[in-house]
């Protein structure tokens, strides 16, 4: 079988190609856009590191006519006229935004840059948008076919790098639609135009002005233009999968159930048939074949826009898993100044679409990759500490059944939870929520909460290979009330039988203080 080559730092078509990696075909899916003729201006939002920028380089090819490095693919067996167009690629991502007086001058450079290496000719006494609309004509009237393509990448990133300083923030966003603007002025010299961003900031001009904008975020159609499906993967990685099965000890079967619940959980679209797994962890998880998984995507950086949720805003205690009655206006962004949290986190890559019910979303985090990285995150806010020392200690003694000392050190990270006038939000299932989160957020356990048993449901089982511990929590009640209840409803007879040892641990809080104060454990 041919070696399966895969990127771990290129997401470069020509470069993908040209060295042999191995390149997931979605030349099918961009067919009907490419050839829809001069209406062809679309907008697509997706999180972070999700193959917007090889999207971006695989059309830049396709209008180029570079048809050698389309070869096997499948539009090089479909009528495409493989015509050539000029081209400007913009990316906006690495843009200085620490002053409004910096973003001006690196973004009047950039633009400069771009246009002149188009060939296009530059005046410093105009501005980087009528020097743009001035090359848009130019390229279009010296081109075979009178027209132009238009690929930005990060439409975005200034602004959403600017979040911490709202007025800064807005300021951009005015400097970015004055050049956005150029499009609409030009849309008859415009072949194709393809913006990719992060979040969809509806006032930018791109989004008022040009009326035939087809904003593709949600169609069905296109739910997976970016990501991988499990077909997709296994028909582009078989060989490196079962490798990898082999490195890891598992079963083929046992494997991939657990490569799904690590990385494939992306839902796009309102009815979307597929999930999809993050591209870059998947080649991070292939590329380096280690024996267990990990982090890839979630280590390589937060996002701008969720470094500023963390930082700046109260988090309700809610449940992540099941974000309910969602709208879609509810994930995009209008005003700067009180931006809907869900929206940031959604279009950020950590919540994702688990169900549609017009004309509700219900949200939810897409894996455990994800889940375990925004819980750490959480449980820091929570606790107002800044390591994970607190937290790895207080998990590793319920791992190795030190349930006296897990019970011990969970007092204390109660006790330091940052509860004050600002937490009246907080709601009953606070208490289990970040004991929840707390333990999902270590890795070592696998956790459901609200364990439905025929008898009622548990509020709270972590697992590990060894060990079950069945929890259950009571507000203004006794740790032994919270024991019997387990012992009456059978909370832990699904796991009598499954040679593990269970352990059963009554929580007691009080509801005015929201302190823990009480506990009880015994062994099934």
């Amino acid at each position: 079988m041919e070696e399966e080559k895969i990127a771990q730092g290129t997401y470069d078509f020509r470069n993908m190609r040209e060295d042999g990696f191995r390149y997931v075909d979605k030349t099918a899916l961009l067919y009907p856009l490419v050839t829809r003729g001069r209406d062809s201006f679309f907008f697509i939002s997706r999180p972070r590191r999700f193959g917007k920028s090889l999207m971006l380089s695989t059309l830049e090819c396709l209008f180029r006519g570079e048809r050698e490095l389309f070869k096997g693919l499948a539009i090089d067996k479909m009528d495409y006229d493989w015509k050539s167009y000029p081209i400007l690629h913009f990316n906006f991502a690495g843009l200085n935004v620490e002053t409004l007086e910096a973003f001006k001058i690196d973004f009047r450079s950039y633009v400069k840059e771009t246009l002149t290496k188009a060939g296009c000719e530059w005046n410093d006494a105009d501005f980087p948008g009528a020097n743009f609309s001035r090359a848009i004509k130019a390229l279009a009237a010296a081109s075979e076919h009178k027209s132009v393509v238009i690929l930005i990448d990060e439409y975005d990133a200034p602004v959403g790098h600017a979040l911490n300083d709202i007025k800064k923030a807005s300021a951009i966003r005015q400097e970015l639609s004055n050049f956005y603007i150029q499009i609409k002025n030009n849309v008859g010299a415009i072949r194709f135009m393809m913006m990719t961003g992060i979040t969809k900031f509806t006032q930018l001009s791109v989004f008022s002005a040009l009326n035939n904008l087809t904003d593709l975020t949600m169609d069905n159609r296109y739910a997976t233009l970016l990501g991988y499906t499990d077909e997709e993967l296994e028909a582009n990685f078989s060989k490196t999968l079962h490798r990898h099965a082999e490195v890891m000890g598992l079963s083929y079967e046992d494997y991939r159930e657990k490569l799904r619940w690590w990385y494939n959980g992306y839902c796009f679209a309102p009815d979307c048939e597929e999930k999809v797994y993050n591209p870059y962890a998947i080649g991070q998880t292939l590329g380096a074949l280690k024996r267990f998984f990990s982090g890839t995507w979630i280590s390589s950086g937060l996002t701008s826009i969720v470094f500023h949720y963390f930082a700046n805003n109260q988090l309700v205690e809610r449940d992540y898993e099941n974000v309910r009655r969602i709208t879609e206006e509810d994930l995009n962004v209008c005003g700067l100044e009180n931006i809907h949290p869900i929206a940031m986190l959604y279009q950020g890559g950590y919540l994702t679409i688990k169900d549609f019910r017009d004309p509700y979303f219900t949200l939810g985090i897409p894996d455990e990759e994800v889940r375990r990285a925004f819980n750490t995150q959480l449980v820091q806010k929570f606790a107002q500490k800044k390591d994970n020392d607190y937290r790895n200690l207080l998990c590793a003694s319920l791992a190795e059944g030190d349930v006296a000392t897990f019970l011990g050190r969970l007092s204390d990270l109660y006790a330091h939870l940052a509860y004050g006038p600002q937490e009246d939000s907080v709601q009953e299932f606070s208490y289990q929520r970040i004991l929840y989160v707390l333990l999902t957020s270590d890795g070592s356990f696998r956790v459901t909460a609200e364990d439905r048993q025929s008898h009622g449901r548990a509020d709270l089982v972590a697992e590990t290979p060894e060990r079950v511990f069945v929890f259950e929590l009571k507000v203004d009640g006794t740790p032994q009330q919270a024991l019997d209840q387990i012992k009456e409803k059978g909370y832990a007879e699904p796991y009598r039988h499954s040679d593990k040892e269970v352990h059963l641990i009554g929580l007691s809080f009080d509801g005015e203080t929201r302190r823990l104060t009480g506990t009880a454990a015994e062994p099934l």
